[in-house]
């Protein structure tokens, strides 16, 4: 591996933390919510050329090995950061109304950049650690500050909300944790430097010789801890909760950033259980049992969801299950999961973004309340149609072509089980979120007719348009580029890279 200039990769945290020490400096709070798009915008821009590199085909690393970017981090790099430049401009229209009328102070606006720098800081240092033991370290920094985060506007259920999220959250870090020992013990004397024992690529090189039952037992523990933070079924009991009450550009990396950096820690375990032949048909299982069942359990409680925040939270946990269900079906399967990572991501934020301010215009996130949302408000209420109708896998989304390429590997696996329950699961999601979908944009207000609220402007119309002018792009034509990269981060989980 070649190494970057210092300072490198480690600017890529300090950025976001720089910006958030200049959120405490000013006094104005709409300059301090520029100052998050501008720190999200600017960190990306300085990742651009490593991620660029990585993606096709080099590997650094820097720090003694400490800090390390591939394909697989280089790519879930740059979902995070496209959602962040998202949500962040997003945040600008969102706290606007609160700023006019006082409702929101300028020490909960700071609060809010504050926590939400951090928080970009820490799920950046959870991808590019080398070290297993440092990029734990990393989501137990996203549990404290993204936990503060839900409760931005106070209220007994956020509250309530915080602390639920707070203390689940934190048993799962602490399994984790108690993975990462197991999976260093079982590296007992194949490193020679203790201070590279818990180093991912020493690992791999040396995985052959790793100790196959602590590595079993740290596996086990590592998917209970950090698919708690993925939102995997049965750990999944404070997402929804969580989303409902967090304001909506928080919900937003929430599901397109937070849940796919706890996927991803499980996926760096799994990469050195899949390099043992003993074990790799195992830890393959178990993504496969906890993908069905977390579509199983979103299936369920999607068919009685009306509010819309909650029915966006649960078809996250569904999501995370379908990518996780693609990571256990091998190369093809693996392929098609790294591709719905991105889909999903982009779908749900454009969704939280149009349910959120539909939310606050109409007071209310029932969506049986928000009928005729499309005709009253044509950009946040055809964007929640058109979001939903895309992360529910209507042709031609992009999620369509994921989910199907995902069900063609399992197909090609001669694994009857997961096709029956996948069609089971997703059909059901379908046919009842759909009609909610269509009926909540078109249907017959239940109230008397209201007035609009303020026009959406053109920033709102690019918000909405684009992601989703690019998620039904990808639905018909995958750019070669595009492609090879995805192959390159299925290939380093394949220790082919």
């Amino acid at each position: 591996m070649n190494g970057l200039p210092q300072p490198g990769l480690a600017a890529l945290v300090l950025l976001p933390l720089a910006g958030c020490g200049l959120c405490w400096v000013l006094r104005a709070p709409k300059r301090i919510l520029a100052v998050t798009w501008l720190a999200s915008l600017l960190s990306a821009l300085a990742a651009a050329p490593a991620v660029w590199a990585c993606l096709h085909g080099r590997a650094l690393q820097e720090a003694q090995g400490w800090l390390a970017l591939d394909a697989l981090s280089a790519f879930h790099l740059a979902v995070m950061y496209c959602v962040f430049i998202l949500s962040s401009a997003y945040a600008q229209i969102y706290f606007n109304g609160g700023l006019s009328s006082g409702e929101l102070s300028l020490a909960q606006i700071r609060q809010f950049a504050s926590l939400w720098l951090g928080s970009l800081a820490a799920l950046t240092l959870t991808l590019i650690s080398n070290n297993l033991g440092m990029m734990w370290v990393g989501m137990e920094a996203t549990t404290l500050l993204t936990a503060f985060l839900i409760i931005v506007r106070r209220s007994p259920d956020a509250l309530e909300a915080m602390w639920k999220y707070l203390l689940i959250c934190s048993v799962g870090i602490a399994f984790a944790f108690i993975g990462t020992l197991l999976v260093a013990a079982s590296a007992k004397g194949l490193v020679q430097d203790p201070g590279q024992l818990l180093h991912w690529s020493r690992l791999m090189a040396a995985a052959s010789g790793l100790n196959p039952k602590l590595l079993k037992a740290g596996f086990l523990f590592v998917l209970v801890g950090y698919g708690t933070k993925a939102g995997l079924a049965p750990m999944h009991s404070w997402l929804p909760d969580a989303h409902s009450q967090a304001p909506a550009p928080v919900s937003a990396i929430f599901s397109g950033c937070m849940l796919n950096a706890g996927l991803y820690c499980i996926l760096r375990y799994g990469a050195l259980c899949h390099a043992l032949p003993q074990l790799a048909d195992w830890s393959a299982g178990l993504l496969r049992l906890l993908g069905l069942l977390s579509i199983s359990v979103a299936a369920v409680f999607i068919l009685f969801q009306n509010d819309g925040k909650r029915l966006l939270a649960y078809s996250s946990v569904e999501h995370l299950g379908i990518i996780a269900l693609g990571m256990g079906l091998g190369t093809p399967g693996i392929f098609a999961a790294l591709f719905h990572t991105l889909n999903h991501a982009l779908g749900k934020s454009v969704g939280f973004f149009c349910m959120g301010r539909l939310g606050q215009i109409y007071g209310t996130n029932d969506l049986r309340r928000l009928a005729g949302a499309a005709r009253r408000e044509p950009i946040w209420g055809n964007g929640l149609l058109l979001s939903l109708l895309a992360i529910l896998g209507a042709a031609p989304s992009a999620v369509f072509l994921s989910e199907f390429l995902i069900l063609k590997a399992a197909v090609e696996a001669h694994r009857a089980g997961v096709v029956a329950v996948f069609l089971a699961g997703t059909c059901i999601i379908f046919i009842s979120a759909s009609r909610r979908a269509i009926a909540t944009a078109w249907g017959e207000p239940a109230s008397p007719a209201r007035l609009p609220g303020p026009r959406a402007g053109l920033a709102a119309t690019l918000l909405v348009a684009l992601p989703l002018a690019l998620l039904f792009c990808l639905g018909v034509w995958m750019p070669g580029p595009f492609r090879g990269a995805l192959e390159r981060c299925a290939a380093v989980l394949n220790g082919s890279r």
